[in-house]
This record gives structure tokens, sequence and C-alpha cells, in this order.
């Protein structure tokens, strides 16, 4: 169905693998294209329950390919501007997604890339892997959300220090801030144990506990909004099968 990503569900969990590793997965506009294709058909099906995002071969991804990319500078503002949208779009739909979405960065990510494991709700990084903004260095600034959600992550300040230098953030230094959740030889396995564990929750508390963390409203809305969802959660079966096997001592078994 794609040619430049690979999409598959197994289990709940949608694995989004980025497919160009002759070029560490930087990519063209067809690939964006694909994976806001992609994203849409994680928030639509009901058979998905959590989301995987990965890098093929050695990269996770490094940004545009610069190779492929129009001379934009001979382009409309709005030429580009359209183009960028659309890779905002992938982290728009990563950040609004409800549905538990992990990053298993596997090597370099870059600009964009970057951006793209930063949207994920969680992250897991390879020993030999890296994070980097990296766009001062080329003269340009975190056009797809990487100076919103770096400072909300890892604090202004230090956000800064990176956004700033565009200094690699290397594996034990993203452990160390809590940007990732750990380092792991196999890191797509550990992050495929994170999605399998939230897989097998209840999706609807799930999904809207993870709505209500950095909703980005007063405390008094986020109680309001929190009502909501306890609400759903309340009338929703999956909570009465989790009651029940917890007074029954045995595990859930939820009807999928």
């Amino acid at each position: 169905m794609y040619d430049h990503i690979s999409y598959d569900v197994a289990d709940g969990i949608a694995t989004l693998t980025l497919d160009r590793p002759d070029v560490y997965n930087a990519f063209n506009e067809a690939m964006i294209a694909e994976m806001n294709d992609a994203l849409g058909r994680v928030k639509r099906d009901d058979a998905v329950y959590s989301l995987l995002l990965t890098g093929a071969g050695d990269g996770f991804c490094t940004g545009a390919d610069v190779s492929t990319m129009p001379d934009w500078a001979a382009q409309s503002k709005a030429e580009y501007g359209a183009f960028l949208g659309e890779v905002q779009d992938v982290v728009r739909q990563l950040r609004s997604l409800g549905k538990p979405s992990v990053a298993a960065v596997n090597g370099p990510a870059v600009g964009a890339g970057c951006d793209f494991a930063l949207a994920c709700d969680v992250r897991y990084i390879g020993p030999n892997a890296y994070l980097t903004e990296g766009f001062v260095n080329v003269g340009l600034v975190p056009g797809d959300g990487g100076a919103w959600l770096l400072p909300k992550l890892i604090g202004e300040s230090k956000a800064r220090e990176f956004l700033l230098t565009g200094k690699k953030i290397q594996p034990e230094a993203a452990e160390d801030l809590g940007l990732v959740s750990g380092v792991a030889d196999d890191v797509v396995a550990a992050a495929h144990e994170f999605a399998e564990t939230v897989t097998n929750k209840p999706a609807v508390a799930v999904q809207r506990t993870n709505r209500l963390v950095g909703a980005g409203a007063s405390f008094d809305e986020h109680c309001e909004r929190a009502i909501d969802y306890q609400w759903e959660c309340v009338n929703d079966p999956e909570h009465e099968e989790a009651v029940a096997a917890l007074r029954e001592g045995r595990d859930p078994e939820y009807d999928r």
C-alpha cells in the first residue's frame, strides 16, 4: 500500500516504520503524505489501541531529504507553507491521537525527525542513537513544532541550550533529562513492551488519561474535563470487567 513507509497492525498495536534506510529515513514529500495517511488510519481503526513509530535500518529519521526538495527560495511562501504544513500535520496527528504512541528511536533523529519522536507520548532510545533539533546549524528555525515540544518535555532553559546550539542529545543525557523512558539495545522490543502493556489496559481509560496529560488547560478546566472522561469510563464495559476481575482475583478478559 505504501512505498516509503511500512504499516502493520497486530494484536492491537499499529507499527509504522519509516522505510528509506538508504538515506537514514530522511523524508520526501511522498513519505510525509504516507505518514499522514497512516496516522489517520490509526485514529479511525477501532482495532488499534496503540502506535509504535520507528525507522528501518540504522536511522530513525534524519529530517528532510534535501536531494529531493525543490529550491524553496525560488518558490512562493504559500507553496513552502503548504509543504511545511503537511510536515506539521504529522506532529499534529501524533499529538492529538489519543491512543498511546511510543517512538523506538533506533538511530539518528534529526530536525523534523526529532520532532516526530518528541510528538509521541513515550520514547525509548538505542545506545547508538541521538536526538537533535539541529535547525540552527543550517540557518533555520524548528518549523515542525520542536521549539514548542522540547521546552514542555525538559524545561525551557535546558531546551534553549539544545535549540540554540543544535547540540545532539545523547542517550544517557536523554534518559537523565526524562526525555526518554529508557535506553535499550533492542529499542523496538522495549517500545513494543510498552505498547503491549497499555494495549492490555481498558482502552477508554487509557485514551482519556492520555488526553488529560498536558491538556494545556487551567486546573479548573482540567477538572471539568476529568469529570467528563471519568463518566465515560464509569459507563465503559471494560471498567466493569476490570473491577470484577480485581474482586475475583483474576486477570481481566476484554472483548476485543
